[in-house]
């Protein structure tokens, strides 16, 4: 059975940080590439960034750019998504998601997907 598992996500001041989690069991990580998305209430789901099974980074997003480094380790099953200096802005919940291969900037190319985890930026 396929699952995507996000996990880290909570409540942080602005200028705080969290790596946010995307653990993923049934299928072999190593083939595939995870995608990050987020979507904030009342907006679009936005791309955040993707790393492909090679481990190439893409970044999707402006707002995110030198903040967000994605990560994975196939060992572990797992891919991660540092959030450092966080905004008000980034509060939303994140999803990540499984494409066979290379990266894609559309939520609906992708084969699998997590159920999402919040992440809240107030002081």
């Amino acid at each position: 059975q396929v699952q995507l598992v996000e996990s880290g996500g909570g409540l942080v001041q602005p200028g705080g940080s969290l790596r946010l989690s995307c653990a993923v069991s049934g299928f072999t990580l190593g083939s595939y590439a995870i995608g990050w998305f987020r979507q904030a209430p009342g907006k679009d789901r936005e791309k955040i960034s993707c790393i492909s099974s090679s481990g190439g980074a893409t970044y999707f997003t402006d707002s995110v750019k030198g903040r967000a480094p994605i990560s994975r380790d196939n060992a572990k099953n797992t891919v991660y998504l540092q959030m450092n200096n966080l905004k008000p802005e980034d509060t939303a919940v994140y999803y990540c998601a499984a494409r066979k291969d290379h990266c894609s900037a559309y939520w609906f190319l992708y084969d699998y997907y997590g159920q999402g985890t919040q992440v809240t930026v107030s002081s």
